[in-house]
């Protein structure tokens, strides 16, 4: 894609008008909100200042580029402006600047745009490129000394390809936060440098388009040195026992020489990973370090979705209180239902929001898509979260799978795998094994289980109890929760109200005692985490397992144990208490109408506290700087 497409006559300004940074910020954003380029300007505005907050986008040389990418962008654009006579633009060596090149990128930008843009940004580190430009006496003469430039680039890299080291002296990772100026040209002014220089280097970027250039397990081994210049994070736990020189990446744009000096001389510090350190065969870092990440990229995107889900079905059974006991019970009115409906359909993204943001962790924004569907039917097939995860992770390595075989395919064909080839095969592929290999079995032992417990409905009351309060607590929503959920559902219209208790009890008790746990031992969770935590008292009161899931995603062998063990006590106590519930929902509010309450909140508070005393023992204490 041609540069040009992006800048255009009417986003040039020959000759800036202001000699202020504001102001110049100001007139480039009118200009791009004149050519139709935006939506919201206020918004673009507010998002470039942003940017610039975070350090300025004056990078030195003569040249800034301030940059936001936005959901206020209509098209992918770039403003151009020159000042003769410099201006002062807070740049990283302190001197005027005189060209400016304000990159508007919209939410979702097409991946050709976002490598033009990154072009540019190498483009601008050539020093008579710059020159050219500044004596430019047209905006159609800027246009062709642009094309030019992409012309004389893009024909050297065909006739003088770049030949794969088999063995690294020195590696680099470059990662600024939105990934689209800085981050390239950190990159480029690195290899650059170590090109006059005589050294081999091979550098990562961490973009908006993802990671690109990925260093190897291999590669790391042989490295003598890592230059991480990043203000973002980057995944560093792989630099485990390597000597890694740490810079904000405009230290990589200004300075690369030194960077590459300290980096031969060994002048850094031996890195010591957070986690243990293990050897792997995947890139990116130690199997568990990596399960780990991917986890938490699902459970943190998923999070929203079960707090703000779950609140509102709450505040549906309070405005229901009338009704407990009904069957109807939090949709017996039109408030009722409108609430009810909100947290409904916000819990039905639940699983398709955690499977898809796994798989985008494992296969960037190529897994997307089959991840949400492979989790949709995951959803759909009663495999509640486990089945998610379980598509979450498959979404991520077909994808990892499908970038390997469509490498041997044709350059012309690399715009379409994106947006035809990726999609395609990563939905077709991730959908047959979630249809055909996993819901299936999830299917079959929902039947088994609903066999199963209905032979030991003639049994022991107290196993009985103790077996539906510890299924609503495997998988929270799963088949095996459902099976537990059904069978009482069945007995409250049998008549039975006694198991409908056990299992009611055995729901409350997951999140409830996550939520004592995060609140009585602080030193397991992290701040994030304690904050969740607040919102589980709703959730669990208000008989929303969910709320849970989170947790359990993320740490499932300490999670889920202490929650089974939880809940099958507070069953197995209500049915000794004799406790029976008439309704099917509502956890706390419909108290009033169970029978023995005041022995029933005894069982489900011994639960709770016996899930909280369990997470103390088997969850690690995490980093201090974790906890504050």
């Amino acid at each position: 894609m041609k540069i040009t497409e992006l800048i255009k006559k009417d986003t040039i300004i020959l000759d800036l008008e202001n000699t202020k940074k504001e102001d110049v910020i100001n007139e480039l954003i009118d200009k791009l909100d004149e050519a139709g380029r935006l939506n919201d300007k206020a918004e673009f505005k507010k998002e470039i200042l942003k940017r610039e907050s975070e350090g300025t986008t004056g990078i030195g040389e003569g040249i800034a580029i301030p940059h936001a990418k936005t959901k206020a962008v209509n098209t992918p654009s770039i403003a151009f402006a020159r000042s003769k006579d410099g201006i002062d633009f807070d740049s990283l060596d302190g001197e005027p600047t005189f060209l400016f090149f304000m990159i508007a990128a919209s939410e979702g930008a097409h991946t050709d745009h976002l490598k033009t843009l990154q072009k540019l940004s190498t483009f601008l580190m050539d020093e008579n490129f710059r020159k050219e430009l500044l004596l430019a006496e047209s905006k159609e003469e800027i246009l062709d000394i642009i094309d030019k430039k992409q012309i004389e680039k893009e024909g050297l890299e065909e006739e003088n390809p770049k030949v794969e080291q088999k063995r690294e002296r020195l590696l680099a990772v470059t990662a600024c936060p939105t990934g689209i100026a800085h981050t390239y040209m950190a990159a480029d002014a690195l290899k650059a440098k170590a090109e006059k220089m005589n050294v081999d280097i091979k550098v990562e970027t961490n973009g908006s388009t993802g990671v690109e250039n990925r260093l190897t397990d291999e590669d790391i081994r042989n490295a003598k040195a890592i230059i991480v210049s990043a203000d973002t994070k980057v995944e560093m736990d792989r630099f485990d026992g390597k000597i890694v020189i740490q810079t904000p990446v405009s230290d990589a744009i200004k300075q690369p020489g030194a960077l590459i000096e300290r980096g031969l001389v060994q002048d850094g510090k031996v890195y010591k990973a957070k986690g243990k350190s293990q050897s792997s065969t995947t890139e990116g870092g130690g199997v568990g370090k990596g399960i780990y990440r991917n986890l938490m990229n699902g459970v943190s995107n998923m999070l929203p979705f079960v707090v703000g889900g779950g609140i509102l079905i709450a505040l549906a059974f309070l405005f229901d209180f009338n009704n407990a006991g009904a069957g109807d019970y939090g949709s017996g009115n039109e408030i009722a239902a409108f609430f009810n409906t909100l947290g409904g359909t916000a819990f039905g993204f639940i699983l398709p929001i955690l499977a898809g943001y796994i798989a985008s962790s494992i296969g960037d924004r190529p897994a997307l898509a089959p991840g949400f569907v492979g989790g949709a039917l995951a959803a759909d097939g009663n495999a509640g979260f486990l089945g998610a995860l379980v598509a979450g992770f498959l979404a991520g390595y077909v994808i990892r799978a499908l970038r390997k075989l469509f490498s041997y395919l044709p350059k012309s064909l690399e715009g379409i795998k994106p947006v035809l080839l990726f999609p395609l095969f990563g939905i077709l592929i991730v959908g047959a094994i979630m249809t055909f290999l996993i819901v299936p079995p999830v299917e079959w032992l929902n039947t088994g289980l609903n066999d199963w417990l209905s032979s030991l409905g003639g049994t022991n009351s107290l196993l009985l109890g103790l077996v539906l309060g510890g299924m609503m607590a495997v998988d929270m929503g799963g088949p095996v929760n459902k099976a537990a959920y059904v069978f009482g559902v069945a007995s409250v219209a049998s008549g039975n109200g006694e198991i409908m208790a056990s299992v009611m009890a055995g729901g409350m008790v997951p999140p409830l005692g996550i939520a004592l746990a995060t609140t009585l031992f602080k030193d397991r969770f992290t701040l994030k985490e304690r904050d969740a935590g607040k919102t589980n008292y709703v959730m669990g009161l208000s008989f929303i397992t969910e709320g849970a899931i989170p947790f359990a995603a993320a740490d499932p062998k300490s999670v889920i144990p202490s929650v089974i063990v939880g809940s099958a006590i507070a069953g197995g106590l209500s049915a000794i208490f004799g406790a029976s519930s008439p309704a099917p929902h509502g956890g706390v509010f419909v108290f009033p109408v169970v029978t023995n309450w005041l022995l029933y909140i005894v069982a489900i508070l011994a639960g709770s506290i016996a899930t909280a005393i369990l997470l103390k023992l088997l969850k690690k204490p995490v980093e201090l700087e974790e906890i504050e």
